[in-house]
């Protein structure tokens, strides 16, 4: 979720004068290090004459930002290695049936970014390169990538990124499209940083880490590392780091942009643990959209802090196209092969994991009304990042294409729901463009974040549950699993719709999905600080037929 503010004219005007001070970083950041103040009688006219005239509204009020910014200004940068080839913000991904991606970031950019990998950590016997090292304008780090191939399926592999400062880590290959183990996958969405740029003060609906540099414990992050062992890959539809509320910690208020990249680095670095040992799946969020949420004001974001700058940077190189059809049929696979050109990873595309087809959408531009969109509700003008109705062309073969005798499980992750508890929550421009394709083709389970809490919902379609309820039925069912934990805090749970099974806004949460059979899909979400399962229920689907048209 994020801030949502009405204007009127003259307080659009005022908050872009504000906001132009805010991100007019560099001279007030640089008086607050030269300078010696008196706060009884400061003197910063000459100084003030240096800022652009935009910004001179409330000259006094200025000076009081700039005297109480200096007292309390810093920004919380990750140190710079000597080593600038050091590897960090570790992050993995499910690349092909048979491929790994291993993608991080170092302090230069590399001339030939490799991983060598094996199947013991003494015997990395096999190399992967690319030339793929980028960056951004704002950006202190360089995103590098290499691509795993030959890999066995559903084995232990060891890599080790390339450099004179990096270890052996180890992940487990994905498994083969139509293998009807049992296996688990974690549902991870809204996490942002911890810390002190992110959540670290005791309140009801904030986490309660102790107000010095946080260890991994009672926090989400903590929990996906202590039950490591009980999952094999994460999908994370939306809402990292929450840099664009930088802004909320007034210690960042004087050095904005550099604040955003800092708690992007510290954001990724705390992620690495997991990141760089499970396969993680990304799409977008509102909160990768720009620098700020604040409607009509990502004009004034710098270069590089805008239009899912960093997000594509971090995950484009990373993140799937989709896959070719596994089936034998000669319609999927033409199907799947029309998918797959229409795909446009990180924002929407699909792979396929065991029994499970999971699709990942984009939720925030490409698709009439979207809400952050060219004239989007959001006002942050984002996209498109396709040709007009690629994305839900995308969708249509991708889902016509699965064969549930190879897959028969499909999820849908995105970053906004449609249904959710609350009187606004819901994205009625998701719906209107989604929906209908999801029982058409019979989606199993959606899956969607933003709303700060955790939720389920019985199969729905067109806001009325279906007559089966959890057994077989033909509408999908519906999550929402945004409690991970962030700087906004928790969102209460407001008004339930009838077909509300479970809602939780007392603690931070996740979800896991466990795929028990072709039949059997159980869904759980967990209390993050103490591993608890708030919730469990089973789907129980028939997938009699090979290729659904509703």
């Amino acid at each position: 979720m994020g801030v949502h503010i009405k204007l009127n004219s003259a307080g659009s005007e005022f908050i872009e004068s504000i906001w132009a001070l805010i991100l007019s970083l560099g001279p007030y950041n640089l008086y607050c290090k030269i300078q010696s103040f008196s706060l009884l009688n400061p003197d910063i006219s000459d100084f003030v004459d240096q800022v652009p005239p935009l910004i001179m509204t409330g000259h006094y009020f200025l000076k009081a930002v700039v005297l109480a910014g200096c007292a309390f200004a810093g920004v919380n940068y990750p140190v710079i290695p000597k080593d600038l080839t050091t590897p960090f913000q570790q992050r993995l991904a499910v690349y092909g049936p048979n491929a790994v991606s291993v993608g991080w970031n170092t302090y230069e950019q590399l001339s030939q970014p490799c991983v060598q990998y094996g199947l013991s950590a003494d015997n990395l016997d096999t190399k992967a390169c690319s030339s793929s090292s980028t960056t951004y304008s704002t950006s202190r780090t360089w995103s590098n990538v290499a691509i795993l191939t030959g890999l066995t399926p559903a084995t232990t592999y060891y890599y080790k990124i390339v450099s004179t400062n990096s270890t052996v880590d180890h992940f487990l290959s994905p498994r083969t499209p139509g293998d009807k183990t049992a296996f688990n996958m974690d549902v991870v969405i809204d996490l942002g940083v911890y810390g002190k740029d992110g959540f670290t003060t005791s309140s009801k609906k904030k986490d309660t880490i102790p107000v010095i540099e946080p260890e991994l414990n009672h926090t989400t992050i903590g929990r996906l590392a202590e039950t490591v062992n009980d999952y094999e890959l994460v999908i994370h539809p939306g809402d990292f780091a929450y840099a664009d509320d930088w802004y909320l910690k007034f210690s960042n208020i004087l050095s904005g942009k550099e604040a955003y990249e800092s708690i992007l680095e510290q954001f990724y670095d705390q992620l690495a643990p997991i990141a760089g040992r499970k396969l993680y799946m990304a799409s977008p969020g509102n909160h990768e959209a720009d620098c700020s949420e604040i409607p009509y004001l990502n004009n004034l974001c710098p270069k590089g802090q805008n239009n899912f700058t960093d997000f594509m940077h971090r995950f484009e190189n990373t993140m799937p196209q989709s896959f070719a059809s596994s089936s034998s049929s000669t319609t999927a696979q033409a199907l799947a092969r029309k998918a797959r050109s229409l795909s446009n990873p990180p924002f929407w595309y699909s792979f396929e994991y065991g029994m499970a087809h999971i699709v990942m959408i984009n939720t925030e531009t490409d698709f009439p009304n979207a809400p952050d969109g060219k004239d989007g509700s959001a006002k942050l003008n984002g996209g498109p990042f396709g040709a007009p109705h690629q994305q839900i062309e995308f969708l249509k073969a991708d889902l016509a294409s699965v064969d549930r005798t190879v897959t028969p499980w499909v999820i849908v992750a995105g970053h906004r729901p449609w249904y959710s508890t609350g009187s606004s929550s819901g994205c009625d421009s998701c719906q209107e463009a989604f929906e209908g394709l999801f029982y058409q083709y019979g989606v199993d389970l959606g899956v969607f974040g933003h709303v700060h809490n955790s939720q389920r919902f019985l199969p729905v379609v067109n806001g009325t549950a279906d007559p089966n309820g959890m057994k077989d039925p033909k509408a999908p069912m519906y999550i929402v699993a945004g409690g991970a934990g962030n700087v906004e805090g928790l969102s209460a749970v407001g008004t339930k719709p009838a077909y509300t099974e479970f809602a939780y806004a007392d603690d931070l949460s996740y979800s896991t999905l466990k795929f028990l059979d072709a039949q059997k899909l159980q869904v759980e979400f967990i209390r993050s600080s103490t591993g608890e399962v708030l919730d469990s229920s089973t789907l129980y689907k028939k997938h009699a037929t090979q290729f659904v048209q509703q």
